[in-house]
């Protein structure tokens, strides 16, 4: 009977204690969490030329092997959405402390990689798409 006893003891006291142990490290984590999403900076323009750079460059590679542009242009702005939402909270400095919708995110993303796309690779921009953004930029120069 002394065993029994003292065993279901041994077991209530580790199932305590390990209930414990994990109850805390779970209140840690959400702590780190929390410190983290407020300690989110908003991009700035170095970060956005960093990532737009990043972007024109894959977009560059992936039609010189073969990836549809449509395709490599998506998953490049996916790729910088991302960053954007992750790294930033969907902040840019230049907007201020308002977050930015992912559909404007995605269309400024687009834009800026096959801006930098004519820059780095301009064979590999369809000619359709290379006119429309020099159309946008000439209007946006006036």
């Amino acid at each position: 009977m002394g065993i029994n006893y003292y065993s279901k003891r041994i077991f209530q006291l580790l199932g305590i204690s390990l209930f414990l142990s994990f109850t805390l490290f779970e209140i840690g984590t959400i702590n780190k969490q929390f410190k983290a999403e407020k300690n989110l900076v908003a991009a700035t323009k170095k970060d956005l030329s960093l990532y737009r750079q990043m972007g024109g460059s894959y977009l560059c590679i992936a039609s010189k092997a073969g990836i549809d542009f449509k395709k490599a242009v998506g998953v490049a702005a996916a790729t910088y959405v991302q960053v954007i939402e992750g790294k930033h909270g969907g902040l840019v400095k230049e907007f201020g402390n308002k977050k930015l919708e992912r559909k404007r995110l995605f269309a400024g993303a687009e834009f800026q990689i096959v801006t930098k796309a004519l820059q780095f690779c301009p064979d590999s921009v369809p000619k359709d798409v290379s006119k429309k953004v020099n159309k946008i930029l000439k209007e946006a120069k006036k």
